[in-house]
């Protein structure tokens, strides 16, 4: 199998035609964003986020210019970057970055939107250098990403497969150890997947966009697991355990999760209902993830059946968010977001519970949105009967 991780030049065509629409419709006669995944979005240029500015210029024109380092250069010519490339020479320079970027657009007076995540040092570096444009934070950059084009749900659904890959790896090294009478620590564990999804990719695939992380996660076992966002450490896991494999990958760049929750050996009365409850939780989560329907809504519905199990003292987080050049980005599922699901949007579904001192119980799947509802990218089996590995 060969697959090719690159989009081709019409996808930048398609993905600025809709942002400068979106500029225009909010009253900007630019955009400008150093956001990593931004540039990347918009020109297919990844790289590594440092000091020296990396900056992506879309006017409603359609005048694309790419801003970078001079060492940068080579980089973004051998990414095929969609924009016109303009150097600086070094930061911070004799002469002000921004400052060659402004040689090239011009300055004079007119709306520019910027990215929100911008920090205030770099604000004020552009501002300096593009007088007397009138500089507004906006999310049309944000807001044009939700919803994904048939090439990069090409690229999620292989990360998908991936991600299904590592799950099953991780299984596989668990019930090789039981046999061999030493079970494996959790960072043995967490390498053990990394690899496995890293090496899938570098085997089958061509043109790999290299991003933090390509691949991996969280893995935990025990009382570790009760953290939700807990680092793999050097415990090694022991018959009775609950164990979370909170997996995931980029493919093109584009991410995915996929998390399981197992048991090593017979579980008990107690490590049932959990499980379950959160896989109940789950699939009601997943049938309130549809068009049309608020964030919001989606979420209410999903960790309501924990709560009328009695759980809900054990809930720590929302039912989930986005998922495309960022592992977490907008829209969030969680009661403050009203926004509304669209067909092409890609949403963790993710509930769970943690119980102190016990252990952590979640499911997640990456969840397409389509015409008629939503469906799992991710496929590994998640009933507990299917995640019980014998001890």
């Amino acid at each position: 199998m060969t697959f090719s991780q690159r989009l081709e030049p019409a996808f930048f065509a398609t993905v600025q035609e809709r942002v400068c629409a979106r500029a225009a419709e909010a009253g900007f006669d630019a955009v400008l964003t150093d956001d990593p995944e931004d540039v990347a979005y918009l020109t297919g240029f990844f790289h590594h986020p440092c000091e020296r500015p990396v900056a992506v210029w879309l006017d409603v024109g359609g005048r694309c210019a790419l801003l970078l380092p001079e060492l940068e250069r080579e980089h973004a010519e051998a990414q095929h970057a969609a924009a016109e490339l303009v150097s600086y020479p070094e930061y911070p320079g004799v002469r002000p970055p921004f400052e060659a970027l402004s040689e090239v657009v011009g300055t004079r007076r007119r709306r520019v939107g910027h990215t929100t995540a911008i920090t205030c040092q770099r604000l004020a570096a552009a501002a300096a250098a593009l007088p007397p444009a009138d500089l507004a934070p906006t999310d049309v950059v944000t807001v044009a990403r939700y919803v994904k084009t048939a090439e990069e749900i090409a690229l999620h659904t292989e990360a998908a497969r991936i991600t299904d890959l590592m799950l099953a790896a991780g299984v596989a090294l668990v019930t090789d150890a039981v046999g061999a009478g030493e079970l494996p620590s959790e960072a043995e564990l967490a390498a053990h997947v990394t690899s496995a999804g890293t090496g899938a990719m570098y085997a089958e695939h061509t043109d790999v966009v290299v991003v933090s992380p390509l691949a991996g996660g969280l893995v935990y076992a025990g009382a570790n697991s009760a953290y939700p966002h807990g680092l793999p450490s050097g415990y090694r896991l022991r018959p009775g355990d609950t164990f979370m494999l909170s997996l995931g990958c980029a493919v093109g760049g584009r991410f995915v999760e996929g998390e399981r929750t197992f048991v090593l050996g017979e579980p008990t009365a107690q490590q049932r209902r959990y499980h379950d409850v959160v896989r109940l939780a789950q699939e009601k989560g997943g049938e309130a993830i549809r068009p049309g329907a608020e964030c919001r809504a989606a979420n209410a519905a999903c960790l309501a059946v924990i709560r009328d199990a009695g759980l809900g003292g054990y809930l720590r987080h929302r039912q989930g968010h986005g998922i495309g050049l960022g592992m977490h980005e907008p829209p969030w599922l969680e009661d403050g977001d009203p926004t509304v699901l669209e067909p092409g949007m890609i949403v963790s579904n993710e509930p769970g519970v943690y119980v102190p001192g016990h252990a952590g119980y979640r499911i997640s799947d990456s969840m397409l949105v389509t015409s008629g509802g939503a469906r799992p990218l991710t496929s590994y089996p998640r009933g507990l009967d299917d995640c019980v590995i014998p001890a």
